[in-house]
């Protein structure tokens, strides 16, 4: 699920199991190697190229070490810097590995960062795009079989990666339904002290990003059956995507995405509207 997931997902209906940690790839090695040779060759050090990017100096060496995936705008920004004749964007649509992403999330991951609407209803946990990093920090840290400190900190960097959507797509539209008994459990109060509260409040008051609340006076409700995510592609088809442990379904048959449509539709309406939602969250914020 979102608190270790977010990886190579199936064919529609089926399930892929394995491990949650992402499998090592010598694609992404050979591509830090050649942005380390043309930055070399441009007579950039890392303290000078990693702003000249707008990363840091950590997330180059990263890269350049193959330990972490190149985001998208990275390898633009590194090719217009170091003027590599079109080679590393080249490379980079062979890489093959997601650093801190389950192996059967991973397609998913390539989907939504395309999206122009990304819905998503979950009734365990918050969700990946909504976690602070305190609270991801805490769930990794919880994961069973455990993680190693390194693994824990790439899963962490994978997950603040991922949520750089919110803030670098604001034509996507996002709407989260999250359950409230999510956001009244203890545990979650734990993690960072109010601050996930505070965190929802400020998503919430962005125009592109909608956070509902299942109120917990509401008793059944059209996602009984499970965490459901939806999204819309450029070319305006829509796919679905379900979660369980170590496992992930994708869907794409139009009629199974329909239903996961008709359902969702019926949560918008079943849940507190936007404004009491927000409220709620404000007062649940006032209150720890």
């Amino acid at each position: 699920m979102d608190q270790a997931s977010d990886g190579a997902v199936v064919d529609c209906g089926a399930q892929a199991a394995g491990g949650t940690e992402p499998e090592g790839s010598d694609s992404l090695k050979t591509f830090g190697a050649v942005v380390q040779a043309f930055r070399k060759r441009a007579r950039l050090t890392q303290e000078q190229f990693a702003p000249r990017v707008r990363y840091s100096v950590p997330t180059v060496a990263s890269i350049e070490q193959g330990r972490r995936f190149p985001p998208a705008d990275f390898v633009d920004r590194a090719e217009e810097v170091l003027d590599a004749f079109g080679s590393l964007r080249a490379a980079a649509r062979h890489l093959s590995r997601r650093p801190g992403l389950a192996s059967w999330f991973r397609q998913w991951a390539r989907l939504e960062a395309e999206a122009i609407n990304l819905y998503t209803y979950e009734c365990r946990l918050v969700p990946g795009l909504l976690q602070t990093e305190a609270y991801a920090r805490k769930l990794f840290a919880e994961r069973l079989p455990p993680l190693n400190d390194e693994q824990i900190e790439e899963q962490v960097v994978a997950r603040a990666d991922r949520q750089r959507l919110l803030r670098e797509r604001p034509n996507t539209s996002f709407s989260f339904i999250v359950e409230e008994h999510v956001l009244l459990r203890d545990a979650a109060r734990e993690f960072d002290s109010g601050k996930l509260l505070d965190h929802l409040v400020a998503l919430s008051e962005e125009r592109n990003i909608e956070i509902q609340v299942m109120p917990l006076r509401r008793g059944s409700h059209a996602g009984v059956d499970g965490p459901m995510r939806l999204l819309e592609t450029p070319e305006n088809r829509w796919l679905g995507y379900c979660e369980g442990q170590e496992s992930g379904q994708f869907v794409s048959d139009p009629k199974l995405v329909s239903t996961l449509q008709m359902r969702y539709a019926r949560m918008r309406s079943q849940a507190l509207s936007l404004e009491d939602s927000l409220s709620l969250l404000r007062h649940m914020r006032g209150a720890t």
